[in-house]
């Protein structure tokens, strides 16, 4: 099989780009002029300079294709051209789909997230059917991919054979950028976590997201949404975790919303916009922290097969990586 796969140079592409490969498939990789391609490495398959901002670029690469699974996004909690953002999140997922339409081609992955589901302050777990308007988006980047999950959407309801999947928060290694989850990991390893807020996240491991993503090729249905997740852990426990694996102290103060949010606003200003720089919190990322964000992937274990394991060896892994890469030192200080 023929595969157009987006986003192969990030953290959850170069993972399903693996993934593909061991299974066989002829990958065309999408990558930018400024691509890093040292994660495409010991990957099997050709690349195709263009960009998801500029449809047209991608033309070229759809043709004698047979599917597209389509990884890539613009992932971030603070960006200062939102306008960015939602090109290349909706517009480009857009286009990519219309392109794939004219090319003939038979069957679109595309990578959501679990940030387009709505979740609530009291932990309820939620599933695909929970009901969800785009008000109940926090921020750009949930409101960008919510609204690129519905042209998928729209377009499966058109007759197009779109598969939609939704991961939680993947783990692992080879978070090079790395993610603001892997931000979470690098803080922690260089011991700059002095507390923690009153939130939960559910972690799923990587590698297994990456071979949903395969599993879906053949097994998705069309127009289907998928949760691809792993275990349901307060901030606390995730915390704790990370503790028992680096021999590193786990944080016990909690921050009450309203510190954190003072904080992150300062942080916005003064970091991001005086200084140019990612701040280091966000009010974004506080808003999100105030809802726990559990989920079951029950439709995904019934229909495509994943498996929901014990997220102790994508935590090891991810933190052994950022520490054999430089991100953190190797032992603790």
């Amino acid at each position: 099989m023929k595969i157009f796969l987006t986003g192969a140079t990030g953290f959850v592409g170069h993972h399903v780009a693996r993934a593909l490969a061991s299974e066989g498939a002829e990958l065309r990789m999408l990558v930018r002029k400024t691509s890093n391609l040292a994660s495409l490495e010991g990957i099997p398959g050709e690349t195709h300079v263009g960009d998801l901002a500029q449809p047209e670029s991608l033309k070229p690469a759809l043709s004698g294709c047979d599917a597209v699974v389509h990884v890539a996004a613009d992932y971030r909690l603070w960006i200062p051209d939102p306008a960015a953002m939602y090109k290349a999140n909706v517009g480009g997922t857009r286009e990519l789909l219309r392109l794939a339409r004219e090319a003939g081609v038979e069957r679109v992955v595309y990578t959501s997230s679990v940030a387009t589901m709505h979740f609530r302050t009291d932990g309820v777990v939620i599933n695909e059917d929970t009901p969800v308007t785009l008000a109940d988006m926090v921020g750009h980047y949930k409101r960008s991919k919510f609204l690129a999950e519905q042209e998928a959407i729209k377009a499966a309801e058109a007759g197009q054979n779109v598969v939609i999947l939704n991961p939680t928060t993947p783990i692992g290694s080879h978070d090079a950028k790395p993610t603001p989850t892997g931000r979470i990991f690098v803080d922690f390893l260089n011991s700059r976590f002095p507390a923690y807020m009153d939130t939960g996240l559910n972690l799923v491991d990587v590698a297994e997201v990456a071979r949903a993503h395969v599993a879906a090729l053949t097994r998705g249905q069309s127009g289907h949404r998928y949760i691809l997740g792993g275990e349901n852990l307060t901030f606390k426990q995730i915390l704790d975790k990370m503790a028992e694996i680096t021999g590193l102290p786990s944080p016990t103060m909690k921050i009450p919303f309203a510190v954190a949010a003072t904080y992150a606003f300062f942080e916005e200003w003064i970091t991001g916009r005086i200084r140019g720089r990612e701040p280091r919190a966000t009010l974004e990322e506080v808003r999100m922290g105030r809802k726990k964000m559990y989920a079951s992937s029950a439709h995904a274990q019934q229909e495509l097969g994943f498996r929901i394991l014990p997220v102790n060896p994508a935590m090891r892994a991810a933190i052994e990586w950022f520490r054999a890469n430089g991100y953190a030192p190797q032992t603790p200080a």
